[in-house]
């Protein structure tokens, strides 16, 4: 049997998000799936340990739209599919896969609109597979890899390794480096610790910013590294605070509890799939009311930030 899972969502944390019904499917069927996705979401670094993962089918720009949909049908006709799960309601990638010659399809309602991503999802798959499903995230990572990283950072367990996630998608989505510069500076006064900076390039100068800032090597930059690279690191760390970003969403699934700060993304829907996710909202907000347009990044408590951090270490 040859399964193929649609989940095709830009960002990283979308496909971590999505991660526990993918493995529901491959251990309701009792063979790894095949996904399409967007590059973006860097879905063959996230799954290359993952068991439950076969291959994954990345979308590209001749695929999209209308004049795409004959490329991409035969694309995916190659593959001789059984079964299909489409996580989203678009009537144009049902459409791709009846031509493609699936006999089973498995799909959102029909032009669905608005959802809390992790319940859709969790819904739909409870639904066709007729079991509970956790929304619990996990990634999966060699355990030889983790212990090499552990020696070739040096992470010893007599310091704190804390993970500093300062990226994010937009200006309004990051808290001010300041606060991470006042943060390190704060922590370290009361623990022995080693921050590092996880950030894409686009943010390279606020973390050349912070390491300007602290003095001798308590902070090391992750920017020159692949996600496939950053994941054991995370995977060894005691702690994550940061922003609402991808880096966020691994730590989650790697069981490191994440400091999430959300400042003008939907809290709930981004936090509430994982227990190992600690939401921190604007002041006066709550996880329903942050969501798009909230911008709420200078209301965001520096001292509820300290707090949390020193109770989670």
């Amino acid at each position: 049997m040859k399964i193929l899972i649609v989940q095709q969502r830009f960002g990283i944390g979308d496909m971590i998000i999505f991660t526990p019904y993918l493995h529901a499917i491959s251990q309701y069927h009792g063979v790894p799936v095949t996904i399409l996705a967007k590059k973006s979401s860097k879905a063959d670094e996230l799954f290359e340990d993952d068991n439950h993962i076969d291959e994954i089918i990345f979308l590209d720009k001749k695929q999209d739209g209308i004049k795409g949909m004959h490329s991409l049908c035969n694309k995916i006709k190659k593959y001789n599919f059984n079964k299909c799960y489409i996580f989203n309601s678009s009537l144009r990638y049902k459409i791709i896969m009846k031509l493609a010659g699936i006999e089973e399809i498995n799909q959102y309602p029909i032009f669905k609109s608005k959802d809390i991503i992790f319940q859709t999802a969790r819904d739909f798959t409870e639904k066709v597979l007729k079991r509970k499903i956790s929304t619990q995230s996990k990634l999966v990572i060699n355990k030889n890899l983790i212990s090499k990283v552990k020696i070739d950072y040096k992470m010893n367990n007599d310091i704190k390794h804390i993970i500093l996630g300062v990226s994010a998608s937009g200006e309004t989505k990051k808290w001010h480096k300041e606060s991470y510069i006042k943060l390190i500076r704060k922590i370290s006064e009361k623990n022995a610790c080693k921050f590092y900076i996880a950030a894409g390039q686009d943010d390279s100068f606020n973390v050349n910013s912070i390491l300007n800032s602290v003095s001798g090597d308590k902070c090391i930059s992750l920017v020159h590294l692949s996600i496939k690279e950053i994941m054991p690191i995370i995977k060894n760390a005691d702690l994550y605070v940061g922003n609402d970003t991808s880096f966020m969403h691994i730590s989650s699934a790697l069981g490191v509890k994440s400091l999430g700060i959300f400042m003008d993304t939907p809290a709930y829907s981004y936090s509430g799939y994982s227990k190992n996710i600690i939401p921190i909202v604007p002041e006066g907000e709550t996880l329903e009311s942050t969501t798009h347009d909230t911008l709420g990044k200078d209301k965001i408590s520096f001292d509820k930030v300290l707090k949390l951090s020193l109770l989670n270490l």
